[in-house]
């Protein structure tokens, strides 16, 4: 069943789920932390192919398990589910302090990986404490616990160097993951002794039944926006650091601030989204969301850089031989070329903040005295040199804007589903968030594929770009055709007057 009205229970559970799904976005991210320390610092001979994995494999099983865990949430009720799930996985979460292969390290990975099905237990879990007007808003309440990657990003690399002694004990790192195993556990028991079951009213349905609507073309399609808005999300959350650390050369540590500056407005304003949701209504934010999406990601694909192109030369106007050449001309007999030199240093321009590409022209030579030449003969090559500095600051900006701009998206996407899906909500939510988890995990594949084949770290900023535009303009064409059926007339004089 679904609430009819909000109430004071309604809000307890609400703070539960959140704080639950907070710790659990949290423990779901260690390996991105962890393990980059563990590389860094050679405790472990691992390669980057060992690395990617190891980072990956919780994303991947937070990914495949969220249909079963939508589905078990829908029969049995979020108290249980939620409540087990967080006793179950501070087991592996603990045994990870005692790994010493990358065999045992990744297995108990993907024991904690599970952490991550605990959104589409979540989901399904408000749903049922709030009516159809209000899940907007308590659904985007509820994703805020994003803000999770943002608290392991900044928090765990600081409790590292002080375990360690900055290195100089580097075992210490195995009780990390005990800290982490306590978490779980203690939000587990609080979680199964303050919260109250309550299951929806397709919870007696049989497994065949409750599948049903995953036959929908609509839950596929929510499933590619989420792709977007909470895949992409979670891929950057990891792939911002190497990208701050090689484009602008940033240390370590800073380089994770500035990621972090991107996770966690993603993660807090999602709330804002579920809000807006209501108000607005999920199709128009959307719209905002998928529009906005383009516009930045392809503000962001111009890459840092120095090109330099041919320019405008200098011809003989006359036949003769060369007499003299300096930096401002070329002399044939009496004749002079003038020349264009070089006024600008681009690498005095590293210190300043340059917001538009800067160019500098000049004319270079191509003969020399004692040269017989013809008429029309180029005499002075022209060199045109552009330089973009994509300025570091500017760039954060704009990728804290599209975090942002994600947040809210991801809450929009889910204030969809009760509003076509009011009784299967745990089932279509749980396929939508295995769709966005695989996008967590195959992005930063994606992205490692195009920066090797282009050479380009924009090139993921390019994948983005065009994911945002199929999303769009595939929204566009539903829209389109939904009001082409339910309003011919308005559709109509639509294309009469365009």
């Amino acid at each position: 069943m679904i609430e009819q009205k909000a109430t004071a229970k309604s809000h307890k559970m609400l703070f539960f789920n959140t704080l639950a799904f907070t710790v659990c976005f949290a423990a779901w991210m260690l390996n991105g932390v962890l393990v980059t320390f563990l590389s860094s610092n050679q405790v472990f001979d691992w390669g980057p192919v060992e690395i990617g994995w190891l980072i990956g494999i919780p994303v991947l099983t937070g990914a495949i398990f969220r249909l079963p865990a939508g589905i078990l949430t829908d029969k049995f009720g979020g108290k249980w589910v939620y409540g087990l799930l967080l006793l179950f996985c501070s087991v592996p979460m603990y045994l990870l302090s005692t790994a010493n292969s990358f065999t045992t390290y990744a297995l108990y990975s993907f024991g904690f990986g599970l952490t991550g099905i605990s959104f589409a237990i979540g989901i399904a879990y408000t749903s049922v404490w709030y009516p159809k007007k209000r899940q907007g808003t308590a659904l985007g309440i509820f994703g805020a616990g994003n803000a999770g990657a943002a608290v392991t990003t900044l928090l765990a690399p600081t409790i590292l160097k002080n375990l360690t002694d900055a290195g100089e004990n580097i075992e210490a790192w195995r009780t990390l993951p005990k800290i982490y195993a306590g978490a779980l556990l203690l939000m587990g028991i609080i979680f199964l002794i303050f919260t109250e079951n309550r299951k929806p009213a397709s919870s007696n349905k049989n497994l065949r039944a409750m599948l049903q609507p995953l036959k929908n073309i609509r839950v596929w399609r929510f499933g590619l926006y989420y792709f977007l808005v909470f895949g992409c999300f979670v891929a950057f959350a990891q792939w911002l650091v190497p990208y701050f650390v090689n484009v602008y050369y940033l240390p370590l540590i800073t380089a994770g601030i500035f990621a972090s500056l991107f996770s966690l407005p993603s993660g807090v304003i999602r709330a804002f989204g579920g809000w807006l949701s209501d108000k607005v209504g999920a199709r128009k934010v959307m719209y905002f969301v998928l529009g906005l999406s383009v516009i930045v990601t392809f503000m962001l694909i111009i890459p840092k850089m120095e090109l330099t192109s041919p320019g405008k030369g200098v011809m003989a106007t006359r036949g003769g031989t060369v007499t003299q050449v300096t930096e401002s001309g070329i002399f044939i007999g009496e004749k002079e070329y003038p020349l264009q030199a070089r006024t600008r240093d681009f690498s005095k321009l590293d210190d300043r903040v340059v917001v538009f590409p800067t160019k500098a022209i000049w004319q270079e030579s191509v003969v020399k005295v004692g040269d017989v030449v013809e008429k029309k003969q180029l005499l002075a090559k022209g060199v045109t040199k552009i330089y973009f500095q994509a300025n570091v600051w500017i760039f954060a900006i704009l990728v804290i804007l599209i975090g942002s701009v994600w947040g809210i998206g991801k809450a929009a996407v889910y204030k969809h589903i009760p509003d076509y899906f009011p009784d299967e909500v745990g089932v279509v939510g749980g396929m939508v968030g295995v769709l966005g988890g695989l996008g967590g995990f195959f992005c930063p594949i994606i992205f490692g594929y195009l920066l090797e084949g282009t050479g380009l770290w924009t090139s993921c900023w390019m994948f983005m770009l065009l994911l945002s535009g199929i999303c769009l303009i595939w929204m566009q064409r539903v829209i389109s055709k939904m009001t082409r059926k339910e309003a011919p007339q308005v559709a109509e004089m639509f294309e009469q007057t365009s």
